[in-house]
C-alpha cells in the first residue's frame, strides 16, 4: 500500500468541516479514542469469551456465569459498552453522512480502505445491535440464566441467514478495529514516518488475520456442536430439577410408591 496516498485519503476524508473545526476537535478526538478502549477492548474480550466455546458448552456457560456474577453488572455495561458504543457508531454515521465519497475519482488504495472502514462500522453497528438484543434482552435472559448461553447462540446461528450475517458481522468488526487502530495510531502520532507506518500497518493486518480466525474457529465450534435444547427447555429442566431437590427423598419416596 502507498502510504503517502493513504494519509492523503485519510487527511481529505476526516476533514468532516470547514465551517467549525475547533468546536468538532474535541468529539473528534473522543470518537478516535473510544474506538479503541473501551468500544475495542470490547471486543477484544468478547472474542476472548466466545473463544471456551472451543472447549466445549460447560466452558463457554461458566465463563459467561462468571461475567453475570460481576457487581453491578448493568452499571459496567451502560458505563462501558453500550453508551461508548452508541455514542462511537453515531458520531461515525454523521462523519459518514457528512463526508465524501471520492473512490471514483481518485482511486487510491487509502481512499479504498477508508471507504471500506466506513461500510464495515455500518455493518459492524447492525450486527452488534443484532447480537445485544437478541443474546442480551430477547428470550431468556442470560444474567439470571447463565446456563442458556450457548443454546442461545447455538439456536440463534442455527437459521442459515442468521449465520451469514453473524460471518460478515464478525468481519467487519474485526477489519474496522484493525484498521481503525492504525488510523488511531497514525492520527495521534504514534507511528511517526513511512517506515513506522508500514510496519504498523502489517501488524494490524495480521491482527485482524488472528481475530477474524479466533472468532470463526468459536462460530464454527457452536454451530457444529451437538444441539442443545432451546434455552426455554434448558429453563423448565432446571426449574423442575430445583423442584425435586426442594421436595427432598420424602417425596421422591412417596411418588415411588405408587
Amino acid at each position: 500500500m502507498k502510504l503517502n496516498e493513504a494519509r492523503l485519503a485519510f487527511m481529505s476524508s476526516s476533514a468532516e468541516s470547514t465551517a467549525s473545526p475547533d468546536r468538532s476537535f474535541f468529539w473528534r478526538r473522543l470518537h478516535s479514542v473510544s474506538g479503541v478502549f473501551p468500544v475495542g477492548a470490547f471486543l477484544l474480550e468478547h472474542l476472548y469469551t466466545n473463544s471456551y466455546a472451543i472447549n466445549g458448552v460447560e466452558a463457554y456457560n461458566e465463563k459467561v456465569r462468571g461475567l453475570t456474577e460481576l457487581p453491578m453488572v448493568l452499571i459496567l455495561e451502560i458505563a462501558f459498552i453500550y453508551i461508548p458504543i452508541a455514542y462511537h457508531a453515531l458520531y461515525g454515521v454523521w462523519v459518514w453522512w457528512r463526508g465524501d465519497g471520492n473512490v471514483t475519482h481518485y482511486p487510491w488504495t487509502g481512499n479504498w480502505m477508508y471507504s471500506l472502514q466506513r461500510w464495515t462500522g455500518l455493518v459492524t453497528m447492525a450486527y452488534i445491535a443484532f447480537h445485544v438484543w437478541e443474546q442480551r434482552f430477547a428470550g431468556v435472559h442470560i444474567i439470571e440464566n447463565y446456563f442458556v448461553a450457548f443454546s442461545k447462540v447455538q439456536h440463534s446461528i442455527a437459521r442459515p441467514a442468521v449465520h451469514a450475517f453473524y460471518v460478515v458481522g464478525l468481519l467487519s468488526a474485526c477489519f474496522h478495529f484493525a484498521y481503525g487502530l492504525w488510523l488511531f495510531a497514525c492520527k495521534w502520532g504514534f507511528a511517526p514516518g513511512r517506515a513506522a507506518q508500514k510496519k504498523l500497518l502489517w501488524a494490524c493486518a495480521a491482527l485482524f488475520l488472528v481475530l477474524s480466525s479466533a472468532g470463526l474457529m468459536s462460530l464454527r465450534s457452536i454451530s457444529t456442536a451437538p444441539l442443545q435444547p432451546r434455552p426455554e427447555e434448558l429453563l423448565k429442566m432446571r426449574s423442575q430439577k430445583s423442584v425435586a431437590r426442594s421436595q427432598g427423598p420424602e417425596a421422591a419416596g412417596k411418588r415411588s410408591a405408587f
